[in-house]
Parts: C-alpha cells; sequence; structure tokens
C-alpha cells in the first residue's frame, strides 16, 4: 500500500503561499509516496511539481480543482486546464474527456463550496469522494461523505487539503497499487483506497491565517 496526498494547494492558488519546495520537504518527511498539487482553476502548480519530481522518490500525478457552477471537483489526473463556471455536468464529462478521475473534495461543506451540498450525486458520474479532509476530520461533513462511500460503493479518498505546506499529509490515502499513475488511477476506480489520517490542528491554522492576512496588507 503507497501513501497518497491528493489534494495539496501550491502558490499557485490564490489562498495558498506554499512553495512547491516546501510542500515536496514535508512530503518526504511524511512517508508520502504520491502527491498531487490541485490548485484552484489552474495546472500551473502541477506542471511545476511534474517537473521537480522527475527521478525522485516522490510519484507527481497532475491535477486541478475546478470550480464548477455549483462547487468543485477536482480533476484528477488532467494535465490541461479546465474552464470554471461550467455545470457540474458538464466539469465532469470533461475530466472524462482528458482521461482524469472525477473526485469530489469537501463534497457536504457548505461554506467551502461543497459540491453535493446542492447537486443530488445520482446525476453525476463521481469516481471517487473524500471522506477524509483534515480541515473537517469531525462531525457532519466527512461522516455523511463516509456513508455516502459505503452506501453507493464510491471509493473513499483521504487528503489534507492543506493550503500551508506543514498541513501536507495531515489526512491521506492508502492506495493498493504500483507506483505509476496508470496503477493509481486504476486503483482509485476500483476502490483499492483507505482513507486515513487526523484533522489539521486549529492552533496551526489560526497562525498560519494570521500570518496569512498580515503579509496580504504588505502585498
Amino acid at each position: 500500500m503507497l501513501k497518497m496526498d491528493s489534494h495539496i494547494h501550491s502558490e499557485y492558488s490564490p489562498d495558498s503561499h506554499s512553495k512547491i519546495d516546501d510542500i515536496l520537504k514535508v512530503a518526504k518527511n511524511e512517508n508520502i509516496d504520491i502527491i498531487a498539487i490541485s490548485d484552484h482553476n489552474t495546472i500551473d502548480g502541477t506542471s511545476e511539481v511534474m517537473q521537480k519530481t522527475r527521478n525522485t522518490n516522490i510519484l507527481a500525478i497532475p491535477s486541478i480543482e475546478i470550480s464548477s457552477s455549483e462547487g468543485h471537483i477536482l480533476g484528477f489526473g488532467c494535465e490541461e486546464n479546465i474552464p470554471r463556471d461550467l455545470s457540474p455536468e458538464d466539469t465532469i464529462d470533461r475530466i472524462h474527456d482528458l482521461g482524469g478521475l472525477a473526485i469530489i473534495p469537501h463534497p457536504y461543506c457548505f461554506y467551502r463550496h461543497g459540491l453535493l451540498h446542492k447537486t443530488n450525486y445520482k446525476n453525476l458520474k463521481i469516481d471517487a469522494i473524500e471522506t477524509k479532509n483534515a480541515r473537517f476530520i469531525v462531525g457532519y461533513c466527512n461522516g455523511k461523505a463516509k456513508k455516502l462511500s459505503k452506501t453507493e460503493q464510491i471509493s473513499e479518498l483521504g487528503a489534507s487539503d492543506a493550503h500551508y505546506y506543514k498541513f501536507v499529509g495531515d489526512c491521506y490515502s492508502l492506495v493498493d497499487c504500483e507506483k505509476d499513475i496508470d496503477s493509481v488511477m486504476k486503483a482509485i476506480k476500483k476502490g483499492n483506497t483507505k482513507a486515513c489520517g487526523k484533522g489539521t490542528s486549529n492552533i496551526l491554522l489560526s497562525k498560519y491565517l494570521f500570518e496569512k492576512n498580515v503579509l496580504k496588507k504588505f502585498d
């Protein structure tokens, strides 16, 4: 089983200042085998991390977090940008056309654009959902996602959703696969995954948000 964090944000997201090099250092320290930089509506972070992980022990998988008209969707495995504000159905079709997987992050979190808060999952061709997002380790959001994963046999994933590099690996997935992109994608499709990890420290999160707001004043 390999350890994967499939939802990490870098400085290419408007709400993160994390450098790719810092993300990779933490990933190495946390013994993460597979990472995906899933920035908001851009593959710029993916392009950089794919270059920097060549000939290393970390496998990087291209990804993007797309703002559909009803909520966020990860285009896992996508190496091209997908327009924002399309319908969820059109967004997922675009992901699949590019050979990617449609993964729903923080599915039921209404204040972080959780897609399934507004949209019926039965109308969507979902490949996987986050059942452990480190920002919501306890309570309604993760619990409801876990129940849906079990009842509908949708692959479950854990992810840090780290907007600050020190949070990388707080939640993660164990994936029964080989260390190559095709094997990872097939394992997720087959449900050979297990969501693991812990919640991000509220103290460290508050410290990060304070520092980010202070820096913003001087930008």
